[in-house]
């Protein structure tokens, strides 16, 4: 497969992942917001968002205050952010158009539909009336197209690329997500200790970063009592049944990259792997003893250096 043809399936799954991914810490936000709650808790919660996505410089360079209104602005419409729900969409759907010999008509229509949707909804200014209805639709929209995609395209080079970066994309939001969320659920705690009853405030906030990554339920059946900590973190990074854990992920990265190898991947293949076993092999109170928050860090570096070595062998150069 021609470089530039990988490079814009790899980077349209990307973007559709990462709206979705937006859409759902947006919709978190949006709802534990709604929650009784002291107004400088309501605005650490914002505050979270932007800095999972490494975003509070360049909104502060056009804000001056973290809050509701200000957030949702620059992470829904902001032209300005490219991690934006508008401009990951419309990357994602100028990507498919590149390479639409490559997709099938229903993928490269149900992509295109979602764009259109998207201005439609922009121009009336709809998602303002019904913030919570607008992010379920971005994941609809996610979800559908990630359903037409698997079951209407060959299983060859192009549907591979388009696997891999759903799954590199995700591996990254779910660890940034899990990174900043204990640290700020760590903090408040403890705040909540001093004043309000810390036992509703950990279900609601436990519950809420499950909801994030559509793993409430899962929780339940899995461990069938109260939500903690510690099996907070295994569910969300080594229970390799869980679609949007570390280790799924990274099991679908090393399938996916072993399906596109070439002659210059090893090197890169070599790193998946190993980040994979890290996981499949790890425990869960080993990494909370030596240290979440400096677990997390490494896995981002490692798994934005697994990036680089993607575009390296196989995509367009950076």
């Amino acid at each position: 497969m021609l470089s530039r043809t990988a490079d814009h399936l790899y980077w349209m799954s990307r973007y559709t992942e990462r709206a979705e991914n937006t859409a759902r810490m947006l919709s978190v936000a949006y709802d534990t917001a709604m929650l009784p709650s002291a107004m400088h808790d309501a605005r650490r919660g914002w505050h979270s968002v932007l800095s999972i996505s490494e975003l509070i410089p360049a909104f502060m360079s056009q804000y001056s205050m973290v809050d509701r209104d200000s957030v949702l602005e620059f992470m829904v419409c902001d032209e300005l952010n490219p991690s934006s729900i508008f401009s990951c969409l419309k990357a994602a759907r100028e990507n498919a158009r590149a390479v639409r010999g490559a997709l099938t008509t229903e993928s490269w229509e149900t992509q295109n539909q979602t764009w259109l949707e998207l201005q439609r909804q922009f121009a009336h200014g709809g998602w303002r009336q019904d913030p919570a209805q607008f992010f379920e639709w971005v994941k609809y929209r996610s979800h559908l197209w990630h359903g037409v995609t698997i079951g209407t395209m060959l299983k060859d080079e192009a549907l591979y690329f388009v696997r891999l970066g759903t799954f590199v994309e995700r591996a990254d939001n779910t660890a940034r997500l899990l990174d900043v969320k204990f640290h700020a659920i760590e903090r408040d705690y403890h705040g909540a200790q001093r004043g309000r009853g810390a036992v509703n405030f950990d279900f609601y906030h436990w519950s809420a970063l499950l909801r994030s990554v559509s793993a409430f339920e899962v929780y339940r059946k899995v461990y069938r009592d109260v939500i903690t900590p510690e099996r907070v973190a295994e569910l969300l990074m080594l229970r390799a049944d869980m679609p949007r854990s570390l280790a799924a992920c990274m099991n679908e990265v090393v399938k996916n990259l072993a399906r596109v190898k070439n002659a210059h991947s090893r090197e890169t293949e070599r790193k998946a792997g190993r980040l994979l076993a890290d996981l499949q092999y790890g425990r869960i109170d080993e990494i909370l003893t030596t240290g979440l928050h400096a677990y997390l860090t490494q896995f981002l570096d490692r798994i934005n250096d697994l990036g680089y070595g993607i575009s390296r062998d196989f995509l367009l150069p950076t």
